[in-house]
């Protein structure tokens, strides 16, 4: 009994449980089929390092303050983040990796970085 190749359709040598004629038609039936999830997780990764990029921009010593207009002109994205932090007085951080705001009043924000993600 001969089966054929998932992806290009070619006789398959070799075991009866194979499902491919090469790493290659392997490697692009998996790509073809995972390709709108990928391409979905590809941009929220790069939105989530591009916000990193700019808390990190605006608070090169570790600590500071900036203006939610600011960090919307640069193309900062409040609704992504990686994790957040309640403090116990109530307070929440939001982070993107290791860079962290606290939203303050009159949409101003302060900027940390939580020395614990870095090794």
């Amino acid at each position: 009994m001969s089966n054929k190749c998932l992806e290009c359709g070619e006789k398959i040598a070799g075991r009866s449980d194979k499902k491919f004629c090469s790493d290659q038609c392997r490697s692009a039936y998996n790509n073809k089929l995972n390709s709108d999830h990928t391409n979905l997780m590809r941009n929220i990764n790069n939105t989530l390092r591009k916000n990193r990029r700019i808390l990190e921009e605006f608070n090169p010593q570790g600590k500071g303050k900036v203006s939610g207009d600011a960090l919307v002109k640069k193309g900062f994205k409040f609704e992504y983040i990686t994790n957040q932090y309640q403090t116990k007085n109530g307070h929440t951080y939001y982070f993107c990796y290791d860079q962290g705001y606290l939203p303050l009043e009159n949409d101003w924000y302060a900027l940390v970085v939580r020395k614990e993600y870095i090794l």
